[in-house]
């Protein structure tokens, strides 16, 4: 899944890669005739009440990968309204494919760097949720300042949830998610939903992934963390 983290100074090092990578016949098609119609100009400001039809608080999925997961979770909360935002380009397409072959039309797509559209297109306090599902971890400690999620991340975060708004992360690095706990207990926005004030069972809303179950059949644990704006 591919993001961008922010960083003070005059320079902000960015958590993912853009990497190239292969799109299918099909993700080829449905971004040559469906881009207009699923994704977003992030050049442009828009009116989500308008945009959706409807004034339901927005749920972001940060670096959605494939759209897999993101697709299951729309159709089965028709009446929630979703952006999602990845840099990988054929998972943008596999996304399209799947909202085309469900006609589905709560999910709008940035094909862009998250930061910037949280900085510069959402409004304050207007997000139900911010999920953020597998991120790169970046396991070689000279690259963990990569990491999304950091004290400057948490504070763009506050900005643009609503009160009793969420944060939702998952990983299946036990190193990340261990970080990521201590930086979402020590901000004082946030609050801990776990009632053993570490991690959460997966909730029914977040899909297994193929990833995921993949993980699950190798031995590796996956950690949920879902924080509470207050």
């Amino acid at each position: 899944m591919n993001l961008s983290t922010p960083q003070t100074e005059n320079h902000r090092i960015r958590s993912f890669i853009l990497r190239q990578g292969r799109a299918t016949a099909g993700q080829k098609l449905a971004i040559e005739t469906l881009w207009d119609k699923y994704c977003l100009d992030p050049k442009q400001t828009y009116d989500f009440k308008k945009l959706f039809d409807s004034d339901t608080p927005i749920i972001i999925e940060i670096g959605f990968g494939n759209g897999d997961s993101l697709a299951k979770m729309a159709a089965a909360n028709p009446e929630q309204n979703y952006l999602g935002i990845e840099v990988h380009k054929p998972g943008v397409g596999h996304l399209m494919l799947l909202l085309e072959q469900y006609q589905l039309t709560n999910v709008k797509i940035y094909h862009h760097d998250a930061i910037e559209i949280l900085e510069n297109h959402i409004p304050n306090h207007s997000l139900k949720g911010v999920q953020l599902f597998f991120p790169d971890p970046w396991q070689k400690r000279r690259h963990h300042k990569r990491r999304i999620v950091s004290p400057q991340f948490l504070v763009l975060l506050s900005k643009k949830l609503q009160h009793n708004g969420y944060f939702h992360a998952a990983t299946d690095w036990q190193h990340y998610a261990k970080e990521m706990l201590k930086i979402l207990s020590t901000h004082s926005d946030f609050i801990n939903t776990s009632p053993s004030k570490d991690y959460c069972q997966r909730p029914d809303y977040r899909p297994l992934t193929k990833f995921e179950q993949r993980g699950v059949r190798l031995g590796h644990g996956v950690w949920d963390l879902i924080f509470k704006k207050l």
